[in-house]
């Protein structure tokens, strides 16, 4: 594997790889632990202008049905009219609107998240991870990112009272995103 830091050559369109990528998520329960989750099944566009990074964009679509927390129980209520309502609302988008160059290898890339047909501003703040290419001959980009958001904000309001205080499911949910995406001829 041949790595290159060299930004300009990074430009072009890229298909994200879902078999080495992961999107993720953290969400406190019961107010004493964190719950941990992922998406099995979705699909994403990158184009990187390595002269101007303000230039790149990037489209992330998933599908709800895929969500995994290790808990079949658990999967099937995040699923149901209480949470994400997959039968009415089968996928989750994002689409950028701004993309910033912060220095060294930080990034911020803003946009349109989109859950139960609410859309709202999301930022992701992103580290570039380098580039390479695989054995396979394929052009290879990695990011690592994260943010948080507010569940309430897209009608994700379902909760239950503790008899300790607090609630069973955070409004606070942190997103982790480690991204892996092929260049396209």
């Amino acid at each position: 594997m041949t790595t290159t830091t060299d930004l300009a050559t990074l430009t072009g369109e890229y298909t994200v790889d879902p078999a080495h990528t992961t999107i993720g998520f953290t969400a406190r329960h019961a107010m004493v632990t964190n719950v941990k989750g992922k998406f099995l099944d979705f699909s994403g566009t990158l184009h990187l202008d390595g002269t101007d990074p303000t230039a790149s964009t990037a489209t992330l679509d998933i599908t709800m049905d895929s969500i995994d927390t290790g808990s079949a129980d658990r999967d099937g209520h995040l699923k149901s009219s209480d949470f994400f309502k997959t039968d009415q609302f089968p996928k989750m988008t994002f689409r950028s609107t701004r993309a910033e160059a912060l220095g060294g290898d930080d990034y911020r890339i803003t946009g349109d998240l989109t859950i139960l047909g609410t859309t709202r501003p999301l930022t992701i703040d992103l580290e570039f991870n380098g580039a390479a290419r695989d054995p396979f001959g394929n052009e290879r980009v990695g990011f690592e990112g994260k943010a948080e958001i507010k569940r309430s904000e897209w009608g994700l309001t379902w909760n239950a009272a503790l008899e300790t205080g607090g609630v069973l499911v955070s409004d606070k949910i942190k997103l982790n995103f480690d991204i892996s995406a092929i260049k396209q001829a």
